[in-house]
């Protein structure tokens, strides 16, 4: 019986093991249950920022990546849409990523646009925006196989037809071996000459006419006599008008002393005078003398 009852105890004490070790994990699994739970939240609002930084970097990158037109941006108002056509073409295409390399690119490309100086350039939300310098034509020259214009800084511009704005053709310039290519400073004194007249009286003209320029009027300046180089006594610089009446202005601007020539200031005066006096520069004599000092005119208020 002794033996029984200890087989008995012993199936007891094991049985009492099994039982407490199940009881240990249940108690371990009820613990872990919550840590758990509490981990997948947070895994959970981890994965959901994850994705919403990758909706607002895909979102972003798809604002940036949107493509737009490149745009000119206060152009003056002699600049025609034909004008405006030949300078985009040279941008490289009509539309364009809106980001910043895209308007870096942009920029380098319009340098290849000899209309444009100080190019800056600006992507926005819908457009690539273009600000820069226009150079606005003074004169044309038609001597070559075909015109070309010059600004008032003597950069060379390739022709574009612009009736609106008052140019005027230079004659007479010495030929030259290799002309100039586009964007390229012609430096020369006998153009400078001219270019020099036509900002005076352009000047002259913003103070007394305010209808009818006088500058309208003049075709185009002769310098092929520039500093007497075909005849020591004749007119050095001559205007001509739209009906090729001659206009004697002289020596070039600042040069009248060195001739015994009517002051600068006296030739604009006359030439003026005459203008007011009939109305038009055209129709009415053979010629216009302005060198001659001995004539008696008024001087005008401002000087030049």
């Amino acid at each position: 019986m002794a033996i029984r009852k200890s087989k008995k105890n012993k199936k007891q004490r094991i049985s009492f093991r099994h039982g407490a070790s199940k009881v240990k994990k249940r108690q371990k699994t009820s613990r872990s249950g919550p840590d758990l739970i509490r981990l997948l939240k947070i895994l959970s609002i981890a994965c959901a920022v994850a994705v919403i930084g990758l909706l607002l970097i895909y979102a972003e990158k798809s604002i940036k990546t949107r493509n737009g037109p490149v745009i000119l941006i206060d152009a003056p108002e002699w600049v025609t849409e034909q004008l405006k056509g030949k300078i985009l073409s040279k941008a490289g295409g009509r539309t364009f990523r809106l980001d910043d390399e895209a308007a870096r690119l942009v920029a380098e490309n319009l340098k290849a646009s000899v209309w444009l100086d100080d190019i800056r350039t600006q992507t926005t939300d819908k457009s690539i925006d273009v600000r820069a310098r226009f150079r606005k034509p003074v004169a044309v020259i038609k001597s070559g196989l075909s015109p070309f214009y010059v600004d008032s800084e003597q950069v060379v511009i390739d022709y574009v037809p612009m009736p609106h704005l008052l140019i005027v053709e230079i004659r007479g310039l010495t030929p030259v071996a290799i002309m100039p290519k586009f964007g390229q400073v012609w430096h020369r004194d006998d153009l400078n000459a001219a270019i020099i007249l036509i900002d005076r009286i352009n000047r002259r003209d913003r103070i007394e006419t305010s209808v009818k320029p006088l500058l309208s009027e003049i075709a185009a300046i002769d310098v092929s006599n520039y500093h007497g180089r075909k005849n020591s006594s004749g007119p050095h610089i001559v205007f001509y008008t739209n009906d090729n009446i001659e206009i004697q202005w002289g020596a070039e601007w600042d040069a009248w002393q060195k001739y015994l020539e009517s002051t600068d200031e006296e030739k604009l005066a006359k030439l003026y005078g005459y203008y007011k006096e009939n109305g038009t520069l055209s129709g009415r004599v053979q010629y216009i003398n302005l060198r001659d000092p001995r004539d008696n005119i008024p001087l005008p208020i401002d000087r030049y």
